[in-house]
């Protein structure tokens, strides 16, 4: 009896999430196949641009009920470009974005797969680089290396997080825990959703000094 009502569940669930996907103008290929299991969500298919697999993911994260999502989408672009041509388009793409420190960031390119190094003081200016990149066309992938240097103390990052999850109407942060060290945040708790989930990551990564966040956090619906 538990396993038909998982099923059914299920099944409502894939139903939600595609027709989330038809509903998203971000996303338009036909190829994209969706499966549930224990409301793990499974894409498979293809698009033609790296920013649309992205856009994909974030539009199935925001369906009430998903508590992970494994994105096995492949991107094949219209047209091939090579390397260097991918390389230059996301280099130019930083030098306008004044949020991204340019001078700071290293750019790999191969086979259409994009690797960024390099050290910034925010999370977002490392999210801005990754974002001038997922955008050009031709990319298949990006890695996104860049590392934030901490300059204040746990403490400092500890309550700036509570006091961001306390302001926030999306969050109810009476059911999270922070801890901090050495710029290291870790997030515990049970939310109702994927999207207050993360949320409360965008959260703790937008205090100064963090430079990795480890999510711990249920979903619970």
């Amino acid at each position: 009896m538990q396993t038909h009502t998982h099923k059914e569940s299920d099944k409502l669930l894939r139903n939600a999430v595609i027709r989330q996907l038809e509903w998203d103008p971000q996303v338009v290929s036909k190829d994209i196949s969706v499966t549930v299991n224990d409301s793990v969500v499974t894409l498979t298919g293809f698009t033609h641009s790296y920013s649309e697999k992205y856009a994909t993911e974030k539009a199935v994260k925001s369906v009430y009920g998903v508590q992970a999502v494994a994105n096995d989408i492949e991107v094949r672009p219209m047209a091939v470009r090579t390397d260097p041509e991918i390389a230059r388009d996301i280099v130019n793409a930083m030098k306008l974005d004044l949020t991204v420190p340019d001078d700071r960031i290293k750019i790999g390119v191969h086979d259409g797969y994009v690797t960024l190094e390099g050290t910034v003081d925010w999370h977002f200016q490392g999210n801005a680089a990754e974002t001038c990149a997922r955008n050009i066309h031709g990319v298949r992938g990006v890695l996104n290396h860049i590392a934030i240097k901490p300059k204040v103390s746990a403490v400092e990052v500890t309550h700036s997080i509570e006091e961001a999850l306390r302001r926030s109407a999306e969050v109810d942060a009476r059911r999270i825990t922070v801890t901090a060290k050495d710029g290291e945040v870790q997030l515990y708790g049970r939310v109702r959703s994927w999207f207050e989930r993360e949320e409360a990551e965008r959260a703790a990564w937008a205090a100064p000094g963090v430079s990795e966040v480890i999510d711990h956090i249920a979903v619970v619906p």
